[in-house]
């Protein structure tokens, strides 16, 4: 099933996020921003995980580095250098390089550092994924191609509730579309047993 290509998503993930001074005097926040392979619930009865390879091409996008999803607080970005990315076993890796000019940016990494905000989330638009309806009643989504657009370092979860709301929404449409091919199965059964009957 392809996802909509069209809404952005968000997703957030509770991680151990590291500061470190590299030997210049650099300071740097890192940490994983996603992870494989982890099932994680969105609402009672319906999950999704990430798959590996899910972040595809995107690793060669101008991805930025943002704090709370605000574009006007950019930490790093990808083209200037100020913000890696690779995916290894475990997910998606960031790292980025703060700018000891910005006092947003070395805020942050001191609140980082004391272990007051310990939250990454990344925005993303789902180009393909798999819908599994499981034997106990639950649905599990499976992100199989992504297209990453930015990265962030996350007060509170935001935007769960959105995506709660999107999940929602996706559950509902295929629910709909299969009530509504089932409603044409059975005209078509009943059709088919009424010329049956007559001829």
């Amino acid at each position: 099933m392809m996802g909509d290509r069209e809404q952005r998503q968000m997703r957030s993930v509770s991680v151990n996020l590291n500061t470190r001074a590299k030997e210049d005097g650099e300071k740097v926040i890192e940490g994983y921003f996603a992870v494989f392979n982890s099932e994680t619930e969105l609402f009672p009865g319906a999950f999704e995980e990430i798959s590996p390879g899910a972040f595809g091409d995107s690793l060669e996008n101008d991805v930025r580095a943002l704090i709370n999803h605000d574009t006007s607080f950019v930490l790093g970005r990808k083209k200037s250098g100020t913000l890696n990315l690779k995916v290894d076993s475990k997910g998606l890796f960031g790292s980025i390089l703060i700018n000891e000019n910005d006092t947003d940016a070395v805020n942050l990494y001191e609140r980082v550092k004391r272990g007051d905000i310990d939250q990454c989330s990344f925005g993303f638009n789902i180009l393909a994924e798999e819908t599994d309806f499981r034997d106990d009643g639950s649905v599990k989504w499976t992100l199989k191609d992504i297209d990453l657009h930015e990265v962030s370092i996350v007060t509170f979860p935001a935007y769960a509730d959105t995506s709660v709301q999107a999940r929602q929404k996706d559950l509902e449409t295929i629910k709909k579309r299969k009530l509504d091919k089932r409603k044409i199965q059975l005209r078509e059964r009943l059709k088919n047993g009424t010329k049956t009957s007559n001829a």
